[in-house]
């Protein structure tokens, strides 16, 4: 059984427990030479500097190791143009274990725009260019050429989320399993402490991989299927397997719902049907996927469909005359096993031998606190489900306070405020489901979307209890939530919302409506602006009691699969409506695995069932022109993005959006509102002074001249949204979702501001988007 697993804290130690816990992992012989050790048992090769601290993977894995009794040395950001690099600690006695870092190296490296970055947040002096493109390959293979006999170990953010056959955003084609192409023995995906331990202590009792072929959370390359399982084949569209039955994602194979009769009934959680213990899920292959977009996309969904880990089945991929094996994915730590991790003896601090660099990405978290793993939101344009999981794994109260206590005693310059309690979203901790049967027979993507499941606790009572008990700990002035709020969970404990605004806002509070269409949110997965609209009421009348003026800063994404030009139009004019100016805006990326990357590539919508025919195909903004457009209009109020903005205004037909009347998106050409936006730019050449984000309640900000007032909740244009200028139809019913009618005003009074200064996103790994969603 599934729940029936080793805790981490309980294997019997190996015999090299004898020496004494490293102040930090050896990253060099002399280290080794000092505590005494003759060689690594296991070490650790990372794209990231060595920072040892709970919020960085390498850390969090090395000490790991090092509890069970294991030497680990660690090589970071190795010459990997040069195998004596690799070479360094000398032969590990059990394995190589590779990772990419906290991020994918492609996203680390390039911009959504396929631009290489100067610069790296996980690297000294913020110095680009100190990993290679595809890490994970390239380290695997100095590592061979190293030691060939020497296994290797594939973990990390890279590699988990290109576990299978994926589409690759940069070389715009599907590529095989990253397990295939390096070559590698094993590949662990997920946060793997489970895994790891159990991999680290088979190869130490003398297994070689070939023999941990079941073991959830990890893949592996294998000759043939296993011949005591039963198969069921998802390789083809015209005849998928049972998983594909279901006519969308969310008529799940748990009955959550009651039926509206006259006298309630107790809801029936039915079993699953299919034995997941003894059946697996194939497929199509990876040769089938490279030439057929819409069987991409089938294969997304299947995949997705397979992300519970009490009843997921195993899935197979042929790849040329070998087979994949993907195991399930990894059972949640228990909060026991939670604390045991994060009480590991961390420095806190990175490694001594870089001195006085700064490491820009351990500068941001050095003082926060992940209290909690896992995302049951699902959004489609992001990674986190797919590797952290759905099930939210948590931290106790007592064990978050005791981290805190450690950063107060060895964090240096510790000003007694704690930059975050978070994670991947701030307000999910100690939420869940409310019957653990439904919660592990559930195939449901988001527990949130299209509605939050009424099985779902959303009682912030932990929360609020945490985040008192932390403010009241000695030498803790201030605690912040820098992590994202999932705003249409907290509008459901308007206690939580009144403590969050009360006392943990520093100024500014990021939220992520993404967007304001109803068609883009729902494919994006995220709630309508009606959820935004409550938020904000809420937020806005708790500041005002506090006696605070305090903004929020809503993300958008611009160029998501599915938006149009009119979509972005419309959210742009919404923006002009409110006295936005945004000036943290980002094109969507396309990252591996998310349900959003699967329609970038197939232009076909996963989330419902995929056909050939009479399948629902969607408008996606490629290349560079059309992508450059749709961030152009939610930087509207740039001189720089008017010309292309009023190409683009008069090929749609939307002429009247242009000028200097109220209600106009930007001035004409050559107006008086355009030549003084100019002057104040300094130049017409674009990026020659970086816009800060505006907003009028912000006593530093003039409103532009001549460019209407489309603010104070004042409609602009006719008072029509849809840009397409058709009158609303009368008595047109309210989109579901919690949106707003097109055309109707905002909720609330006054927007807030865009960009905080010192907004900072936790370096938690590779997200499609860095805020919580």
């Amino acid at each position: 059984m599934r729940n029936s697993v080793t805790p981490i804290f309980e294997y019997p130690k190996y015999w090299a427990e004898c020496y004494d816990t490293s102040p930090f992992l050896p990253t060099s012989r002399e280290e080794m030479d000092q505590l005494g050790w003759d060689s690594c048992d296991i070490i650790i090769v990372t794209g990231d500097a060595y920072v040892d601290h709970p919020s960085f993977g390498m850390a969090v894995i090395g000490r790991t190791l090092e509890a069970q009794g294991f030497r680990v040395g660690i090589i970071a950001q190795p010459d990997w143009q040069d195998k004596k690099a690799f070479m360094a600690l000398g032969q590990p006695n059990l394995f190589f274990g590779i990772t990419a870092g906290n991020m994918d190296s492609m996203i680390n490296r390039y911009t959504a725009d396929k631009k290489i970055r100067h610069d790296d947040a996980y690297t000294p002096d913020n110095k680009g260019g100190m990993r290679p493109d595809r890490a994970v390959l390239i380290y695997t293979q100095r590592c061979k050429e190293a030691y060939k006999e020497t296994p290797i170990v594939l973990g990390g953010i890279e590699a988990s989320l290109r576990r299978l056959s994926h589409y690759d955003y940069w070389s715009d084609k599907v590529r095989r399993s990253v397990l295939c192409d390096s070559k590698a023995d094993i590949l662990l995906f997920g946060n793997a402490e489970r895994a790891l331990v159990e991999v680290a202590h088979r190869f130490a009792k003398g297994e070689n991989a070939a023999s941990m072929s079941r073991i959830a959370g990890t893949a592996v390359m294998l000759k043939n299927a296993p011949e005591e399982m039963t198969e069921v084949d998802s390789s083809r569209i015209d005849k998928p397997g049972k998983s594909m039955v279901l006519p969308n994602p969310y008529a799940t194979e748990t009955a959550c719902e009651t039926k509206k009769d006259d006298e309630p009934k107790p809801i029936m959680v039915r079993p699953p049907r299919h034995d997941a213990e003894n059946s697996y899920v194939r497929l199509p292959s990876f040769e089938k996927l490279v030439n057929d977009k819409v069987l991409y996309a089938h294969a997304s969904r299947v995949m997705h469909l397979e992300a519970n880990p009490y009843s997921a089945r195993a899935l197979i991929q042929k790849h040329g005359e070998r087979e994949l094996w993907v195991n399930t994915p990894p059972i949640p730590l228990t909060t026991e096993e939670m604390d045991y991790v994060f009480g590991l003896p961390f420095a806190r601090v990175p490694h001594p031998k870089y001195g006085d660099a700064k490491i820009p990405a351990y500068e941001m978290i050095k003082t926060s606190v992940n209290i909690m793993r896992g995302c049951f939101g699902g959004c489609s344009f992001c990674s986190i489900t797919e590797h952290e999981g759905r099930i939210i794994q948590n931290r106790s109260k007592e064990s978050i306070l005791n981290e805190i206590e450690d950063i107060r005693e060895k964090v240096p310059g510790f000003t007694g405020v704690i930059s975050d309690l978070g994670g991947p979203t701030a307000n999910m901790y100690r939420l869940g489901c409310s019957d653990p049967r439904a919660e592990q027979n559930c195939r449901r993507p988001s527990c949130v979307f299209p509605k939050i499941c009424e099985k779902l606790n959303t009682d912030h009572k932990h929360t609020v209890d945490l985040y008192r008990s932390a403010r009241e700990l000695p030498g803790v002035k201030k605690v912040v939530i820098a992590s994202g709020v999932r705003y249409d969970l907290a509008i459901e404990s308007p206690e939580y919302v009144k403590e969050l605004v009360t006392h943990h806002v520093g100024g500014y509070l990021k939220i992520a409506p993404e967007h304001t269409e109803k068609g883009t949110l729902d494919l994006m997965m995220k709630p309508g602006m009606g959820a935004y609209d409550r938020f904000k009421e809420l937020f806005e009348k708790y500041s005002k009691e506090a006696g605070k003026k305090q903004y929020l800063i809503p993300y958008f994404i611009a160029a998501h699969p599915g938006c149009t030009d009119d979509d972005m139009l419309n959210l742009a004019l919404w923006l002009k409506e409110n006295d936005f100016q945004c000036d943290q805006v980002q094109n969507f990326y396309p990252s591996p695995m998310c349900n959003a990357t699967s329609m970038y590539h197939s232009e076909t919508n996963p989330l419902k069932r995929v056909k050939y025919k009479k399948r629902e195909e969607l408008f996606v903004a490629k290349g560079e022109i059309q992508r450059r457009l749709h961030k152009a209009l939610l930087r509207y109020h740039d001189p720089a993005n008017w010309p292309i903005i009023r190409e683009a205004l008069t090929s749609m037909g939307k002429r009247h959006l242009i000028g200097d009347r109220e209600g106009c998106l930007i001035p004409r050409e050559g107006s008086e509102a355009e030549m003084a936006a100019l002057q104040r730019r300094g130049s017409n050449r674009p990026g020659t002074k970086r816009f800060a984000t505006k907003h009028p309640n912000q006593p530093d900000i003039r409103k532009p001249q001549g460019q209407g007032k489309g603010a104070k909740g004042k409609p602009v244009g006719n008072g029509q949204r849809p840009v397409s200028g058709k009158p609303k139809a009368q008595g047109a019913s309210k989109p579901q979702n919690g949106s707003r009618p097109a055309g109707s005003k905002p909720g609330a009074s006054k927007p807030t501001s865009s960009r905080p200064s010192g907004a900072k996103n936790r370096p938690s790994g590779n997200r499609s988007r860095s805020a919580a969603r």
